[in-house]
């Protein structure tokens, strides 16, 4: 009897090893490694490590041993082709790594002749991902899922949409269009998400999107620090990841920690911020500087993904902050603190989808990222809470449903389905 022929799924990331920092990369590294166990075999097309201005090799060995990886060449329009610090704008459409279209679908045809996949998988942020899944999907009429993960345009705010850039805006549009009408499956990582594709994608039918969250690992080997933790005189609030300008603005919470730290009841001695890869140090010192909370507030650079959660073990507390306008998005980090089972103050928007997962999975600690007088209100419950072992924490039963395992089954039926091939 001739064995069925393996099920194959061509993955198209830019994020992915040696891309080192950001949490967009545990998305596709987790299904690459999760996936085989579900009976599909991945195959990855991603930009060799030039395209990357930070690299390392910590995730590498975590990529899986099933996973075929062909990487191409890429290049970064702000990196390799600026003259005098400015590039052609055209250079940077639909994003700086636009290049990696022209290596990678003759690379990823050749994969197609090789391995004789059964569906294409692309993901988002990086569009030109999607420009590269939807050539070949032309090319070789193969059903291909769109990993929107969040929405490529948010017009909800006429005076300021995203992108706000027109052009990148207008392509950005085209690129929604062009998976509308080409994909056989459009994923998101929200609830959110999916309602705001829906509004823009009328065409589209509703059984076509899928909710696939982000998730984590529980089997990376990290363990909670080794004995009691004692109680620290100075509680240790630890925010790990990038905080953007609009997305994740702090100046509220900077300015509720002035204020109580005016009032006495914060200062040096019993309370410490930590403000881990943030990505925009210089920004955020010249911030602290200005509501003079420095001695409050400390920058860490960025460190590997092991290390950052054995901070996040052994910090007192997490901190998340998600501005209103990013209410159809849930950071991947909220999964990685739940997993760490660590108290989690959330500063977002109670009507946002980062405040509902959270009210699910039973964590209440919410306050108003908008409002300086609601962080501090927030902050004051929470840390009365941390310190006399009172802070809510998601049941074991509740984490477990958020592994990336979980949601590499879910991808894994989706394939099945798009395909028409099941496991026996």
């Amino acid at each position: 009897m001739v064995a069925p022929r393996p099920k194959r799924v061509l993955m198209i990331a830019y994020h992915f090893p040696p891309l080192a920092g950001g949490s967009g990369i545990l998305r596709t590294l987790g299904f690459a490694r999760h996936l085989p166990d579900c009976g599909w075999q991945p195959l990855v097309l991603s930009p060799s490590a030039l395209a990357y201005a930070q690299r390392g090799d910590s995730q590498l060995a975590r990529s899986g041993a099933q996973a075929t990886v062909r990487r191409t060449l890429a290049l970064d329009a702000a990196r390799h082709l600026a003259i005098g610090g400015r590039y052609p704008r055209c250079l940077a459409l639909p994003d700086r790594w636009s290049s990696w279209w022209l290596s990678a679908v003759p690379a990823g045809l050749r994969m197609i002749r090789q391995y004789r996949p059964d569906a294409i998988w692309s993901t988002y942020p990086i569009a030109t991902a999607h420009l590269i899944a939807l050539t070949l999907q032309k090319l070789s009429g193969l059903p291909w899922i769109a990993d929107q993960r969040d929405p490529m345009l948010d017009d909800s705010d006429p005076l300021a949409p995203y992108p706000p850039e027109p052009r990148l805006h207008r392509m950005h549009a085209w690129i929604e269009q062009r998976i509308a009408a080409r994909s056989a499956a459009i994923v998101c990582t929200t609830p959110g998400a999916i309602a705001a594709h829906q509004r823009r994608l009328e065409q589209v039918a509703g059984e076509r999107f899928h909710l696939i969250e982000n998730g984590h690992d529980d089997d990376e080997g990290v363990a909670p620090p080794d004995g009691p933790r004692g109680h620290r005189s100075r509680f240790l609030l630890l925010h790990s990841g990038v905080i953007y300008p609009s997305e994740r603005d702090p100046q509220a919470l900077f300015e509720a920690l002035a204020r109580l730290r005016g009032d006495g009841v914060l200062h040096a001695r019993n309370f410490q911020l930590v403000l881990r890869a943030t990505g925009h140090d210089a920004w955020l010192a010249g911030l602290l500087a200005q509501y003079g909370v420095e001695d409050l507030v400390t920058l860490a650079p960025l460190q590997p993904h092991g290390a950052a959660l054995q901070e996040m073990l052994a910090a007192d507390g997490l901190l998340l902050l998600q501005a209103a306008n990013c209410n159809a998005q849930i950071p991947a980090k909220l999964y990685e603190y739940l997993r760490c089972r660590r108290p989690i103050l959330a500063l977002t928007d109670l009507a946002g989808d980062s405040a509902a997962k959270l009210r699910q999975c039973g964590i209440d600690t919410i306050g108003q990222l908008a409002s300086s007088g609601d962080c501090a209100r927030a902050l004051l419950r929470f840390l009365e809470l941390a310190r006399a072992g009172g802070a809510p924490l998601a049941s074991d039963s509740t984490i477990a449903l958020q592994t990336r395992q979980a949601r590499s089954r879910s991808l894994a039926d989706l394939l099945d389905h798009v395909s028409h091939r099941r496991t026996p």
